[in-house]
């Protein structure tokens, strides 16, 4: 039987994958048309068309889905330049703006598409990519993709996995599938105990499963002096007396939640400074629209080299990708966004690394762990609508003792979490070493 899902399985994905995209072609057009998406990387993605490796070091290629995985794979990329600068690493991505952010991060790297999961094209990739290590950031289990690298002698590997509720009962509607991309899989470094345990129980041989904790937090920045955030201070402006209310990786409706807290506040707090920073870049346009009907003085990120600060504007939109983690460091008060509507949240470990009063709404699904533990030491507060949110940041002014708590506690959880990026690296070299010496 296994034998026989081997043989078949490319096939039935490759029709499966074909009807979906022929389905959803006038949507892609569409969204192509209209936003500018799908349009870059076709050779890449239905070809595997990707830059050629001519070298024979050891390769690894880590697969990061989007700006939240590139950006996690940071600590890691530096461990290994550090301690193996031998080999060679290679970074895929799936989104636009995952690959704008991993050019401008990496820029000494071999950055690419990934192929969408046809045979031909994972195939195509994975021969002129030729990795000894094929590494998934948090959870892509592309069938097609796993069998090829596999095929080729390569290892392939999970980093900082996470099996969420929803995705492990989804996965386990599809058991047997799962369990065989799985059983391909040689480490899964999963992020703790619960996430291994999902794993294991979806067909993951037990002996490739192992807790290291999550990444997330070592690619923390704790220090508030570091450049990058004083460049930001000194380029929006913000004095030393500023107090800075920073809403980070929004969604509808959650700036107008933020815009209201500043309106109904900056009366009485006339130094008080409002940051947004929109999740997608295709948002960027209706914040502004937004701004401009709130009759606020504000100003765009992307202006400021040009035009300089201008001390009217209270308001800042950050309409540039890749600094979110840097602008975190100006602010006092935080709200960390998708959580007040469907998208389950976006990572808040980096505005409690550097101490600020940290809050975000209730749908945080996609951070359960960190924001269980965020509760349970009463590093966080969560508001369940814009009503909480204004009281949320009223308190904050009106009391700083209870910011500078709130804030010295997440600081402390953070710190207490290090070592994770350590820990996968000590599991991740001897798989490179082990696929290197089989091919020599």
């Amino acid at each position: 039987m296994p034998y026989l899902l081997d043989l078949v399985l490319p096939y039935l994905l490759n029709l499966a994958y074909l009807v979906l995209l022929v389905a959803a072609l006038p949507w892609l057009v569409w969204q192509s048309f209209r936003k500018g998406k799908y349009r870059e990387g076709l050779g890449a993605k239905l070809l595997g068309r990707v830059p050629r490796r001519r070298s024979v070091v050891p390769c690894v290629w880590f697969h990061a889905v989007s700006v939240g995985e590139v950006n996690l794979l940071a600590t890691l990329l530096d461990e290994i330049a550090r301690r193996c600068p031998e080999w060679e690493c290679a970074v895929s991505t799936t989104t636009m703006t995952g690959m704008a952010l991993a050019t401008k991060k990496y820029p000494g790297l071999r950055v690419f598409y990934c192929p969408l999961d046809f045979s031909w094209a994972v195939r195509a990739a994975v021969r002129r990519v030729r990795p000894n290590v094929l590494v998934l950031a948090e959870l892509e289990l592309w069938p097609n993709l796993v069998r090829a690298a596999k095929e080729s002698g390569a290892q392939v590997a999970v980093v900082n996995g996470r099996l969420s509720e929803r995705s492990f009962r989804g996965y386990r509607r599809i058991r047997p599938l799962a369990a065989w991309v799985l059983r391909h899989i040689d480490l899964i470094a999963a992020q703790d105990e619960t996430y291994a345990e999902r794993f294991r129980q979806l067909g993951a041989r037990p002996e490739a499963v192992h807790v290291t904790g999550s990444m997330k937090y070592d690619g923390a920045q704790t220090d508030r002096a570091n450049p990058a955030t004083q460049r930001l201070r000194g380029l929006a402006g913000i004095g030393p007396d500023d107090i800075v209310f920073l809403a980070g990786s929004t969604q509808e409706p959650e700036e107008a939640a933020a815009l209201e807290a500043f309106r109904q506040l900056r009366p009485a707090w006339p130094r008080l400074r409002l940051i947004l920073v929109p999740r997608h870049p295709d948002r960027f346009a209706a914040v502004g629209r937004l701004l401009d009907q709130s009759g606020l003085a504000w100003q765009r990120r992307s202006r400021l080299e040009t035009e300089g600060p201008d001390p009217q504007a209270r308001v800042l939109l950050v309409d540039t990708v890749g600094e979110l983690g840097a602008w975190w460091g100006t602010a006092q008060i935080a709200f960390v966004g998708g959580s007040l509507g469907p998208r389950g949240g976006q990572n808040m470990i980096e505005p409690a690394a550097y101490g600020a009063a940290v809050s975000f709404g209730p749908n945080t699904r996609n951070f359960r762990d960190i924001v269980a533990a965020m509760l349970d030491r009463r590093a966080a507060v969560v508001v369940n609508d814009a009503a909480e949110l204004t009281a949320f940041v009223r308190r904050c002014l009106e009391d700083p003792s209870f910011a500078a708590e709130l804030g010295r506690r997440a600081k402390a959880l953070v710190a207490s979490q290090l070592g994770a990026t350590t820990r996968t690296f000590e599991l991740l070299r001897p798989l490179v070493e082990s696929a290197d010496a089989a091919r020599r």
